[in-house]
């Protein structure tokens, strides 16, 4: 009988993965027939009006005359037709194909780990850019971002490197349509990797390039729902309720372990704050949440930390143990003169749970005062 469910396991398995990699055959080639009719459109449009003269207005035109011909057919409002000539603009240089038979295969293996929610993410589309473009526009990357994701990169993001950068990330990090637009919004472009640290002198070269890279100076936690005066421990349950939200901002990989986690040294109980562990470079990370400015005896209590996380939690496959430390303020020079002296790898970061509005747009925006007596004027 045991043999018999093995033998029905293991057809099961067969046809179920089968059937995965139908779908995401046809997944990728919809979706590469999908952006290149959209570049092609926009070149023919383009092309046109340059040839013709004609303006703008020949595209209310055109997204009547298409929604009578091809009424079964949806995406040609006159916005999205819109989309598609600044899409063959920006990237005209781009020759859109379909994919070859070798790169679909590995696209099919690269796509059957990620998770069904994950394909809404990563669209495999094929394009040939020029000499000129390979610094900035990686082929392989840009393949894998979707035409919604590159709506909002156009809109948003000017600027080629750093629109680039952000392809990176949508593909890295699996960034959904609304993360990619709130990540967009806290300017993370800013705030990667700009945290003091002494990962150079603690951590072998690719894990010190790996957690350059990871961390942020300063984390926004825009989605806690705390009063002006606050305590840590209020910080941490409001970032353990939120820790959806919380594992985005920290990024791609890293997995909640436990709030307050209790580790046993000496027959003394010491808790952690916050306990992740990081499920690519495969390494502890220990947060240690502090209200007010940084203070050098926050750097020697993170190094006992990780010292007793290496001891009592890392697997002997693990890399070190990682200390972050998240403070509302911090000298910078005050800090790069604490962390020399430890043998743990820590980064210092500052946290904000609120974006700082701006001072020139201060004075122009109302106060709560004056919505006050807005409101009661109209009754509410």
């Amino acid at each position: 009988m045991s043999s018999e469910l093995t033998i029905y396991s293991d057809l099961l398995v067969g046809i179920k993965n089968r059937v995965r990699q139908g779908q995401i055959k046809a997944y990728v080639a919809v979706n590469t027939e999908l952006l290149a009719t959209y570049w092609d459109i926009g070149k023919m449009i383009h092309e046109r009006q340059q040839a013709e003269g004609w303006g703008k207005g020949v595209i209310p035109r055109l997204a009547i005359d298409l929604k009578n011909e091809l009424s079964e057919v949806k995406g040609f409002s006159v916005r999205n037709i819109q989309f598609m000539i600044q899409f063959y603009t920006e990237y005209q240089s781009i020759t859109i194909s379909p994919l070859p038979v070798s790169e679909l295969e590995n696209t099919e293996n690269s796509i059957t780990k990620l998770s069904v929610s994950q394909l809404d993410t990563i669209e495999n589309l094929i394009v040939q850019p020029p000499v000129a473009q390979l610094e900035i526009i990686d082929i392989q990357l840009f393949n894998k971002i979707t035409w919604s994701h590159h709506l909002i990169l156009m809109q948003k993001i000017k600027d080629l490197p750093t629109r680039y950068w952000y392809m990176q990330q949508v593909v890295e990090q699996g960034w959904s349509r609304d993360t990619l637009v709130a990540q967009i919004k806290s300017n993370v472009h800013e705030r990667q990797g700009t945290l003091v640290h002494n990962f150079d002198a603690t951590l072998p070269d690719i894990h010190s390039q790996w957690a350059k890279s990871v961390f942020k100076d300063p984390y926004i936690f825009d989605f806690t729902t705390l009063a002006t005066e606050f305590s840590e421990r209020e910080l941490e349950v409001e970032l353990t309720k939120n820790v959806e939200k919380f594992l985005v901002e920290l990024g791609a990989g890293f997995a909640f372990v436990g709030r307050q986690y209790k580790l046993e040294v000496s027959d003394k109980d010491v808790y952690l704050d916050l306990l992740f562990y990081h499920l690519k470079t495969r390494c502890f990370i220990v947060i240690d949440l502090k209200k007010g400015d940084f203070l050098p005896e926050y750097a020697g209590k993170m190094n006992f930390y990780c010292s007793a996380v290496d001891d009592l939690l890392k697997h002997e496959t693990d890399q070190p143990t990682v200390g972050l430390i998240l403070c509302q303020g911090k000298d910078k020079v005050f800090a790069e003169y604490t962390l020399r002296g430890m043998t743990k790898p820590i980064g210092i970061s500052e946290y904000e749970l609120t974006r700082i509005l701006p001072e020139q747009f201060k004075g122009s925006l109302p106060s709560v005062e004056e919505i006050e007596e807005k409101l009661n004027e109209m009754g509410v």
